[in-house]
């Protein structure tokens, strides 16, 4: 009892710690950090709802058809076939689409995992610097990504997981190719009589987006003089065809470290804490924290519900101190900037004793001044 107890003790203090490791590893005061050297960032807007309530720490408990999205290796936990889809109401009008499909297979033992993400607008207009109205063109941007997954349990506490993905970038008439891949690790255990679970994830390790098209294809206006004879025209303007070199830009590769202990463990219901830092190749190093209740056969029947929430900091994201003004002209507000980073939502499912499983999730999270994003998924398992 007393070993259980100093074991449960460490993995706690270990969720709690994580911001402070965190922080002790951001202090840096050399900044290298790569700013704005990365394209098809929409790869780290997430797969789910769940995913989005639970922040990064999700990658710790991801055994479900999101997981094929954050974390190939806790994918292989996957005990029945299911398809989910989602829809990601982001900033500024722009919108995920999401879906996947995961089949189990040699026994359960293994995991085949299919995934399709789609991400921009459309219809925007463009503005130069000699029409500042608007040319009277539109264009839209549409940026997609499809992956298989293949993952499998090599032992019932450790389980191995890897995507590979094809990436396009299509803005305007401009396009971008890229191919990349997913590592995924998860060990999952028990300690004191109650689950525990330890991922590791590097995602987006891959070439980079190598840009080309139409859209490089110029013609720029030249004037010139030209000596004639007497009664001849002067030639004083030509055009001259030029092809812009569009530089190669890096993949957002994201190395994740996440920890989960269910705090409490009863039958049917159990409350799950959980705890993450990440590092971005983009990014600050950045930490997290969540919580997860989850009840199942509420009074017997085939309901479940779960209440989630989590937050996610990132110093990278702190503009506070930079005087900056929204495009109204009207100052920053530090109020929403303490909010940015929040996320909470919950769940509902039906799940028949014979095996059929309907679950619809919600979350949403608060980006500051950027104004709060709304993510929405259906899941069907069978």
């Amino acid at each position: 009892m007393i070993r259980f107890s100093v074991l449960k003790g460490a993995t706690v203090a270990g969720l709690l710690l994580v911001p402070a490791i965190a922080s002790a590893q951001t202090a840096n005061a050399s900044d290298n950090t790569g700013y704005g050297t990365t394209a098809a960032e929409f790869l780290l807007l997430g797969a789910n709802a769940r995913g989005m309530a639970l922040g990064g720490s999700y990658a710790a408990v991801a055994t479900d058809v999101g997981g094929l999205n954050a974390n190939p290796g806790a994918a292989a936990l996957v005990k029945r076939a299911s398809i989910s889809g989602s829809q990601y109401s982001y900033v500024a009008g722009t919108k995920l689409n999401w879906g996947g499909v995961v089949l189990p297979f040699g026994g359960g033992s293994s995991v085949i995992g299919f995934q399709l993400g789609t991400y921009g607008f459309t219809d925007q207009p463009v503005y130069t610097a000699s029409q500042p109205d608007g040319t009277g063109s539109f264009y839209s941007v549409n940026e997609t990504f499809i992956a298989m997954t293949l993952a499998k349990n090599f032992s019932d506490r450790f389980s191995v997981g890897i995507t590979a993905k094809g990436i396009t970038d299509n803005l305007g008439d401009v396009s971008g190719t890229a191919f990349a891949v997913d590592f995924g690790t998860h060990f999952h255990s028990q300690l004191g009589g109650k689950a525990v679970r330890f991922a590791f994830s590097l995602l987006n390790l891959g070439t980079n987006m190598t840009y080309g098209q139409d859209g490089l294809n110029q013609s720029i206006a030249r004037t010139a003089t030209k000596d004639t004879l007497p009664g001849q025209s002067t030639v004083n303007s030509f055009t001259v065809p030029v092809a812009y070199l569009a530089s190669d830009f890096h993949l957002p590769t994201v190395f994740r470290v996440a920890l989960a202990y269910d705090i409490v463990s009863v039958k049917d219901a159990k409350l799950t804490l959980m705890g993450e830092f990440n590092q971005m190749s983009s990014n600050r190093g950045a930490f997290g924290g969540g919580a997860e209740f989850a009840a199942d056969h509420i009074g017997g029947t085939a309901f479940g519900v779960a209440l989630r929430g989590s937050y996610s900091y990132n110093p990278s994201l702190d503009y506070s101190n930079t005087g900056f003004t929204d495009v109204s002209g009207a100052a920053y507000d530090k109020g929403k900037d303490g909010q940015a980073g929040i996320a909470f939502g919950g769940g509902l499912k039906f799940e028949a004793r014979s095996g059929f499983l309907l679950g619809f999730d919600y979350a949403r999270r608060r980006m500051g001044n950027l104004g709060d994003t709304d993510f929405y998924t259906v899941t069907i398992g069978w």
